[in-house]
Parts: structure tokens; sequence; C-alpha cells
């Protein structure tokens, strides 16, 4: 993976006159969306949200790696296209993105729980939320914090099967951080938050908060998740 990536995720719902379209431009919907996206993208996925959250239908998680100081602007143009040809069906509900970098707590060489975004290969599910952290974090020594950290970063290793992706967003977001986590099964996840909780580090946490669920499917198997069975509401 490269080293540094842009990573975005587009919470979207339909509107009205997406189910006032017949059948067959439903069915092609999320394949044609998925083609235009992948032209200013590596790679682009889609995930249901709709039955999971109340707030959007589906999420959108587009990236592309950044070797040219041009990558992000034409990301952006690209991305930006896709949306306008669409926004008479779709609107945005939410946008979180970021940037991968080497973390200042993990030395070692890339984990194996360290997700890819170019992996052609997904997990059923993804969770990702933004990340806070209290003023008083950053004022602790840098000893004291990486010691808070390796017992963050050990409970996260005996959960092998759970991936995760830390991206920055700082001074691009209201956010500092985007944590990104892809599982086989939320139970398990659930119980390494809850595990989590217990940390030292937790209570240097000011907003974890809103949380995104998705189940990840292929467009063609969104297109049959969101096709009017009569082409009707």
């Amino acid at each position: 993976m490269p080293e540094k990536t842009l990573n975005h995720y587009l919470s979207l719902r339909f509107t009205p006159a997406y189910w006032e379209l017949p059948p067959d431009r439903q069915a092609d919907f999320f394949p044609a969306f998925a083609r235009e996206l992948q032209s200013g993208a590596t790679c682009a996925n889609f995930y249901q949200t709709a039955a999971l959250q109340a707030e959007g239908d589906f999420l959108v998680w587009s990236a592309a790696p950044l070797d040219d100081p041009a990558d992000e602007a034409r990301f952006f143009a690209s991305l930006g296209r896709a949306l306008s040809a669409r926004r008479r069906w779709i609107e945005p509900a939410a946008a979180l993105w970021g940037y991968t970098r080497p973390s200042v707590y993990a030395r070692s060489a890339a984990s194996a729980q360290e997700i890819d975004p170019f992996d052609s290969r997904r997990s059923t599910y993804l969770v990702l939320y933004p990340f806070v952290k209290t003023i008083q974090w950053y004022l602790l020594g840098k000893d004291t914090r990486q010691g808070m950290m390796n017992e963050h970063i050990r409970v996260g290793r005996q959960y092998p099967e759970i991936k995760q992706l830390l991206l920055y967003s700082f001074g691009v977001q209201d956010q500092e951080f985007i944590v990104v986590y892809e599982m086989e099964t939320l139970y398990r996840f659930s119980e390494l938050v809850n595990e989590l909780r217990g940390s030292d580090v937790r209570e240097y946490t000011e907003r974890d908060t809103p949380v995104y669920t998705g189940v990840w499917h292929s467009p063609a198997e969104m297109s049959a998740l969101f096709t009017a069975q009569d082409g009707r509401q």
C-alpha cells in the first residue's frame, strides 16, 4: 500500500425520485455509479447502511494514492461530477475523509491487521467514526502517551481477525482522526470495543461519534437490494 493515500467515506440517501425510476434504471444505477467513481479513484466500494442506521441508505468508500500534488484536486473533481450527475436521485448525509501516514505509536512494520484500501477483497462489515482527543492528551509527555497506547495496541492484537485503518484529518475536517475497522462479525467487534473502554487512554477521548456501520455489497448486489420489485416505492 502506498504510504500516502486519501480515503473518502460518503454517506448517501435516496430521494423520492429514485424510487420512481423504472426497475431497469434502478438496476443499472450502482454499476454505472461504480464505473464513474473508479474513473477518479483507484477503488470504490459500496456498503448498505439502510436497516443499520436511519441517516442514510448506503455508503461509498473511495480511495486513491497521492503521488502528485494535483491528485487531490483530481479526486475531488471526479467525485463531484459523479455526484452531480445523480443529485436528482441521491443526496449526501455525511462525508468523512482523511490521509494515511505512518503511526508514531506502532513502530514495527505494517501489521497484518492494517487495512489495505486497495485490496480487491473486502470484509463483510465496515465500521468507522470520527475521533477527537482532549487537549490534555497532547499536553502529556511522549513516553506517557506511548505507554497508554501500548496497552491499547495490546488489546487490539487479541482480536487478529479485526482490521483497522487510521486516517488523519487535522485541519481539513472537524475531527482529528477517522478510525476505520473491517470484520466478519459485528458481535466480535462489539466485544473488542467493550474491552477497550477499560483502557487508560479512554479518559482522553473527547468524541468518537457518530458511528457508521455498513455491509459490503458488489454493485450488482446493491442494485438487487435497492430495486423495487414493482417499480414503485
